[in-house]
């Protein structure tokens, strides 16, 4: 067996998978996020930890007993500050918190190569910006920082007593040579750090320590492997076999994200798309990334009073796509790409007394998909090559979210088994490797296509007269948005 982690923002996944590949158990265990201040979204690490130990003893003991290889996958970003004595100084620092953006213009003022070296553009969702907020508006925690970590990271330092981080999820905090696949001292530098701060670097595929002992008694796990891994994104393209030059995918989760796999790294920073580090040695990608994407929906539904989002969209299921549909603006965290504003806001417009809950949700799925559109864009306009797209995450249980967002992006939209838990069957398969040092080729296969949505006429008719509008929309309120947020 191979047990594959994932720290996601809203739940902790955890699964086996056999020799033969195969899904053989799964559980999941829910997480919340604090936001003490408006903008700021932070996590307890060991709320982690908590919940690592429960869905690992949810699953089997036979099935534990035989796992040889553990790979681990999480939420990117994040800040975890640890003291001399490894004991967290503060609540983690997350991926949606946007509290650093003056940071991310002196990040860009002490060190100019930033975009050259990191290949991507300061953004207040990366790592290094957070550091200098720390530094700014809490000295105390940052003198007294020994180590930084990233989520799944901190997860690794329980099991194995090792800090060790991968260059997918490394690739994210503004810290790392991308192309060179190296810490970069310059830009340690420019934030008050030096590489005696960071973890070792591995490749997703390589070991990274073993079980402690004391942990893998109370676990009922045998002294496995516990592989490099990788970030969220990079874990899911291994799972669903994206690791080839042109192969893609569309990630409905919290968050929003379109991925590419590329044969060299192709930074294009003043496009404000991703480009990382592969979870496999020599390979990159870029991505666009929005903030909001099905937690847009989940908002709508907590909003609006349904009893749930299938209750929700059963209700919009009940009428088409119509041009008195207000528009939405899926901003609720500020956006990454195409626009790189963290002051950006989420808006209804163009209600009427006539304005119906159905009207409300059908106006979520659209702004999503079309802000999904931008993101496309994007990447086409970064060189990207992006043909079918296989869709993963959470929201890809909705039909009707998946017909708004074919019809947007105009490709079909390929579900795969395992889709659903992309990230963790991607860091299991990474795990593997690290025991086995099987080839990618081999092991990071594309699972069995179990679905394909394509686009519907109708409704990819009326995104397509949509799409200039919510452009419009955005452009005329960018300087509302930041005179609201000033």
């Amino acid at each position: 067996m191979f047990l594959g982690l994932d720290l996601g923002t809203s739940s902790l996944k955890a699964i086996l998978i056999n020799s033969d590949d195969r899904v053989v158990a799964q559980s999941s265990v829910n997480l919340s996020s604090q936001s003490p201040q408006p903008a700021w979204s932070e996590q307890d690490p060991e709320d982690w930890w908590a919940a690592c130990q429960q869905a690992i003893l949810a699953l089997s003991a036979d099935m534990r007993r035989e796992v040889r290889g553990i790979g681990l996958s999480g939420q990117m970003h994040g800040a975890v500050l640890l003291d001399a004595a490894d004991q967290v100084l503060r609540p983690a620092i997350l991926w949606n918190d946007s509290r650093s953006a003056a940071e991310c213009a002196e990040l860009e003022r002490r060190a100019p190569r930033v975009r050259l070296i990191s290949g991507n553009l300061p953004m207040p969702g990366f790592t290094a910006p957070k550091l200098l907020w720390v530094a700014r508006y809490e000295p105390q925690v940052f003198r007294s920082t020994r180590t930084v970590l990233l989520p799944k990271d901190y997860l690794r330092l329980r099991l194995t007593g090792t800090k060790v981080s991968d260059m997918s999820d490394a690739s994210g905090t503004l810290w790392l040579d991308v192309g060179q696949r190296a810490w970069s001292d310059e830009l340690l530098g420019a934030c008050d750090l030096q590489q005696s701060n960071m973890p070792l670097l591995v490749e997703g595929t390589e070991a990274s320590g073993t079980l402690r002992p004391d942990i893998a008694r109370m676990l009922g796990l045998p002294a496995a492997v516990v592989a490099g891994g990788g970030g969220d994104n990079a874990a899911s393209a291994v799972g669903m076999g994206i690791v080839d030059a042109g192969r893609a995918f569309v990630s409905l989760g919290t968050s929003g994200v379109l991925f590419v796999a590329t044969e060299a790294l192709r930074p294009a920073p003043d496009q404000a798309a991703h480009a990382f580090c592969h979870a496999l040695p020599d390979r990159w990608h870029q991505m666009s990334v929005m903030l909001t994407a099905s937690s847009a929906l989940d908002w709508a539904v907590r909003l609006l009073g349904f009893q749930d989002a299938h209750a929700a969209l059963d209700d919009a299921a009940m009428r088409g796509p119509r041009d008195d549909t207000p528009l939405f603006l899926p901003y609720l965290s500020g956006e990454r790409t195409p626009h790189n504003d963290p002051s950006a806001r989420g808006v209804f417009f163009g209600m009427t007394g006539a304005t119906t809950r159905a009207d409300l949700v059908i106006a979520v799925l659209e702004g999503v998909a079309l802000a999904f559109a931008d993101g496309l864009s994007t990447l086409i306009q970064a060189g990207g090559r992006v043909g079918s797209l296989t869709a993963v995450g959470g929201g890809t249980r909705h039909t009707l979210w998946l017909d708004y967002l074919a019809a947007a992006l105009g490709r079909s939209l390929l579900l795969r088994a395992g889709g659903d838990v992309g990230a963790a069957l991607g860091a299991a398969r990474l795990g593997r490797m690290a025991v086995t040092h099987e080839p990618a080729g081999l092991v990071c296969t594309q699972p069995a296509i179990t679905a394909e949505v394509a686009p519907r006429p109708d409704i990819q008719e009326h995104l397509r007269c949509r799409q200039p509008q919510f452009i419009e929309l955005y452009t005329h309120l960018k300087p509302a948005f930041r005179r609201f947020s000033a």
